[in-house]
């Protein structure tokens, strides 16, 4: 089969110019994934297979584009693909533990935020650049803070640091606390979404027999409802929601905006996510 010419090529190049990483377009679209016929899982993989198809088709809102800008305006010529995640509509709370990144999974994109509009980073697929140059795009992040804000969220997703099963199980009832009280219209509620995040770090290492847990609270700074002084009311009650047990000796919590780290503090500990506690499947 004949390829596109040079000029079909550069007309390709020329379009995709402007594309950035996080760019979006919106509509109707299908996203489109390989099943197995005789164990589907979706509603889509389902379909499918009854009419003996091993590929499954969803309708999603839109996509974002994955791939990392210096690829995107590469020439197609050299660079035939790119990758897209599909968009998805969440609910307000979502939305905003998304655009906190406290959910690894998703990633929040300012350009498409006032549809409740976020990627899904679980769904990835590729599609030759001819079909993106076709799209109409809508800018995704608009200033440096967003794109450095979406790289960090791509590159989480893959190297989400795998917490040991026992701490897994000891930060539970923090987890549970922490995801039923952050919509709540109370103090702590408000507390908990002026957080930025919430990191973790094991002295002397995850594998040691005897280790002292340090949790970080970040707030933003610049948040109307940060109080460092008020908040030692709350972080005595999630220090309660992890007690002491088993390896872990100690339990230590701590305030600190951004300027009270060092870099050490942050590079030596991991970020605890609403969902980033990988829980035992139940037999």
């Amino acid at each position: 089969m004949e390829v596109s010419n040079e000029t079909d090529l550069h007309a390709i190049d020329k379009a995709l110019t402007p594309w950035r990483q996080g760019d979006c377009v919106l509509g109707e679209h299908w996203f489109l994934f390989r099943i197995a016929l005789n164990a589907p899982i979706t509603e889509e993989a389902a379909q499918a297979a009854v009419e003996g198809v091993d590929a499954g088709e969803a309708d999603v809102r839109g996509f974002m584009v994955a791939t990392q800008t210096c690829d995107i305006i590469r020439s197609c010529a050299d660079r035939h693909f790119v990758e897209v995640c599909p968009l998805e509509e969440v609910d307000a709370n979502k939305l905003d533990e998304i655009q906190r990144g406290r959910r690894p999974n998703y990633a929040f994109i300012s350009g498409v935020a006032e549809n409740a509009l976020v990627a899904d980073l679980d769904r990835v697929m590729t599609v030759e650049k001819a079909v993106l140059a076709s799209w109409d795009r809508v800018q995704g992040c608009h200033d440096d803070d967003e794109v450095r804000r979406l790289a960090m969220a791509l590159a989480r997703k893959r190297s989400r640091f795998a917490f040991p099963d026992d701490f897994v199980k000891l930060a539970s009832k923090l987890q549970d606390r922490m995801s039923s009280k952050h919509s709540k219209e109370s103090d702590e509620g408000r507390a908990l979404r002026a957080l930025r995040e919430i990191r973790v770090r094991a002295t002397p290492s995850w594998d040691a027999d005897h280790i002292e847990i340090t949790l970080l609270f970040i707030p933003n700074k610049d948040e109307p409802n940060f109080d460092k002084q008020g908040w030692a009311q709350y972080l005595e009650a999630w220090l309660d929601r992890v007690p002491e047990s088993g390896r872990f000796e100690t339990i230590v919590g701590l305030i600190q905006t951004l300027d009270d780290l060092t870099a050490r503090d942050y590079v030596e500990s991991d970020p605890l996510d609403l969902d980033h506690l990988s829980r035992p499947a139940t037999p």
